[in-house]
């Protein structure tokens, strides 16, 4: 049965495509060469129809099947651990139970950015897509709440994927805390040589294999104007996740 050892599980625009692309390297790691399957998102078939744009493509991008998730593991050299990368198992709670029902042992790996970076990152890919009318970080920031009854994809939920602590707090009621691996974001990009190592050693591989992340998704930060602040006063305040992070208890995601 091909199925991961461990995922890396979020956020959306936090590294994990560069993480992935890095653990490719370990020779003792196998990474699914689709990145972001998805599997665990739906219990079935993913929805044919979607209430944002672009939308519909993203659900047709789904490995849903399970012989066709497990065939991207398929190519595992014997004895390498298989990781698969989507962001989304962090935020979607229905998620993360599938994940425990099928692989209760998977070790987990939660990158977390800074939630007002993260969330104009995500706008962002989404407005020079051309996928997002709205051309105003916080006026978009302020449509999320109708989006979201309206059925738009988790993609679009600008400010409640930013919501660590209350993502964390969920995942630890499914997953023993030995199981997961807590980062920053800023962690991969100042230090990702240590990272890396310490990565590897919550994995059980060799430390000292991989050096480097590469640049994927990069984005602008968002400039300090009065309406960014605003959003920035929101968003941090519902991160909350500094008591799952290493440090000390009081370390914030800023």
């Amino acid at each position: 049965m091909a199925l991961p050892d461990f995922l890396v599980i979020g956020a959306p625009k936090a590294g994990t495509t560069a993480l992935h692309a890095a653990l490719a390297g370990h020779p003792e790691l196998f990474m699914s060469p689709v990145k972001e399957p998805k599997f665990f998102l739906t219990d079935g078939p993913p929805p044919r129809r979607g209430g944002g744009p672009g939308d519909v493509q993203t659900y047709r991008e789904h490995v849903w099947r399970r012989e066709d998730y497990e065939a991207l593991f398929d190519a595992a050299p014997p004895g390498a651990l298989r990781g698969e990368s989507t962001p989304f198992y962090l935020y979607d709670r229905q998620a993360q139970q599938r994940i425990r029902a099928l692989i209760p042992g998977v070790k987990v790996i939660a990158v977390l950015r800074d939630p007002v970076e993260r969330a104009h990152s995500n706008w962002t890919h989404l407005w020079s897509a051309g996928l997002d009318p709205i051309g105003d970080f916080p006026a978009a920031c302020a449509a999320e709440d109708r989006r979201a009854a309206a059925g738009w994809a988790h993609f679009w939920h600008y400010t409640r994927l930013g919501r660590y602590g209350e993502q964390l707090d969920h995942l630890f009621t499914v997953f023993p805390r030995e199981q997961v691996f807590v980062l920053r974001y800023r962690d991969l990009v100042d230090a990702p040589t240590q990272t890396l190592d310490a990565i590897c050693a919550f994995l059980g591989v060799r430390p000292g294999i991989v050096m480097q992340v590469p640049r994927e998704n990069v984005t602008a930060h968002p400039e300090h104007s009065p309406s960014h602040r605003a959003v920035s006063r929101v968003l941090r305040a519902t991160a909350a996740a500094g008591r799952h992070l290493p440090g000390t208890a009081s370390t914030a995601v800023t």
